[in-house]
């Protein structure tokens, strides 16, 4: 799925739950649109007081805590995992003070191809680490990496790994296939075509 697709199905998520509310209310086509337009406004960029970014992240936490909850962690680690406190673990896995609507999205990004979903959150967290966290944690796939002797240590790859992946070791670049999220942004950034990224059957 492509970031203009994944943008479309989000917006039609919010669009879809306006309309449904609004159908059964005896309004004029126009006043209809402007009210669609106004809750449309409210529910992307700012939904109950919360700037529509920090709701996004508040999803994506909640599947991650979730998930890790899954795997036997408990709330004490996932907080740190996180860096939320406990409370927030507490009432994510109770399913208070999370919305649906965050949740819906946080699925939709979730479920986009590697490359859109690392450059999301990236753009959300805009810090590499937690990036690498989240996106590790809600991933199920594994990838393998493979550099080819063609590869001349320029660093661009470095720089345009969102999670921290990639180092220079020496004179050649080498990824951490525990990091890695499969998104092949390194591979197309690199000048000599040295990177080869798979995903693990």
């Amino acid at each position: 799925m492509c970031f203009h697709d994944l943008y479309l199905r989000i917006v039609l998520l919010y669009m879809s739950r306006v309309i449904s509310t609004l159908q059964y209310l005896n309004l004029s086509l126009f006043d209809l649109w402007k009210l669609i337009y106004y809750m449309i406004l409210k529910y992307v960029v700012n939904t109950h007081g919360v700037k529509m970014p920090r709701h996004i992240v508040s999803g994506l936490k909640y599947l991650a805590t979730i998930e890790l909850r899954k795997k036997g962690y408990n709330q004490n680690r996932i907080a740190e995992i996180l860096s939320l406190n406990r409370s927030t673990v507490s009432h994510y896995l109770n399913g208070r003070n999370i919305s649906l609507n965050s949740i819906e999205v946080a699925e939709v990004i979730k479920n986009s191809c590697p490359k859109d979903f690392v450059s999301i959150v990236h753009a959300l967290l805009k810090d590499k680490d937690q990036t690498r966290t989240l996106v590790k944690i809600c991933s199920n796939a594994d990838y393998n990496s493979h550099i080819e002797s063609s590869c001349i240590a320029c660093g661009i790859c470095v720089d345009a790994c969102m999670v921290n992946a990639v180092v220079l070791d020496g004179l050649k670049a080498k990824i951490d296939n525990n990091f890695c999220c499969g998104c092949r942004i390194c591979g197309e950034m690199c000048p000599t075509n040295s990177i080869n990224i798979t995903e693990v059957e």
